[in-house]
């Protein structure tokens, strides 16, 4: 029993050191210390290093975290939408403001090597089943690519500014994008032989450190 209350407890600590060091990088920047977050999250210094063992470590484990329970929930439910397009375009704007909100999380999480091909294939496969449905009934570019929904996140996220704490441009310059998604007699241009999707810095959910 004792054993298995301390691994809860450990467990507790953990979560507490995440979910505090999520807060305090969108509230104070990249560049919060570990301490800062040690004290948010009512711990020692000691006991984030003892759980994560660096900080690289703990932003690893934020960012898998708030990917798993803010991204992917809306990646996923675009496969219940009604009408694929209206799936489509809902999730995409509900990516772009959540990632907006975390800017900082983001970029601390790029250089820690966060984002993976993983974590890439997880946004991009429901999306791409919505895109293939909204395909098939004629809603959407037939030259439409998975990686083109990954592209307009990312243009979408490099409209994100401080001072426009509503969100105005980047939703502004989203459906500028989502309006080029419609059928068009006029074919793209093929793109590059190689994805983005394949370059860990290059990756669909990269952002910006200055955002």
């Amino acid at each position: 029993m004792p054993e298995q209350r301390h691994r809860a407890d450990a467990l507790r600590n953990s979560d507490r050191i995440v979910r505090a060091a999520i807060a305090a990088l969108r509230e104070t920047g990249v560049t919060v210390p570990l301490e800062e977050i040690a004290r948010r999250a009512g711990v020692g210094i000691a006991t984030v290093y003892r759980r994560f063992g660096d900080r690289d470590s703990v932003i690893r484990a934020c960012f898998e975290t708030y990917f798993t329970e803010e991204v992917e929930p809306l990646a996923l439910a675009a496969r219940e939408a009604a009408d694929p397009r209206e799936g489509l375009t809902e999730a995409l704007a509900a990516i772009v403001d959540t990632l907006a909100a975390h800017q900082a999380l983001l970029a601390a999480a790029q250089e820690a090597g966060a984002f993976t091909i993983a974590i890439a294939e997880r946004f991009a496969e429901p999306l791409g089943d919505v895109l293939a449905d909204a395909q098939r009934h004629g809603l959407v570019r037939a030259d439409l690519l998975v990686r083109d929904l990954a592209a307009i996140v990312v243009m979408a996220l490099a409209t994100v500014n401080r001072p426009d704490r509503d969100g105005t441009d980047h939703r502004r310059y989203l459906a500028l994008l989502l309006d080029g998604t419609r059928p068009s007699p006029e074919p793209l241009p093929r793109p590059f032989a190689s994805s983005f999707l394949d370059e860990k810095e290059n990756c669909p959910l990269a952002s910006r450190r200055d955002a």
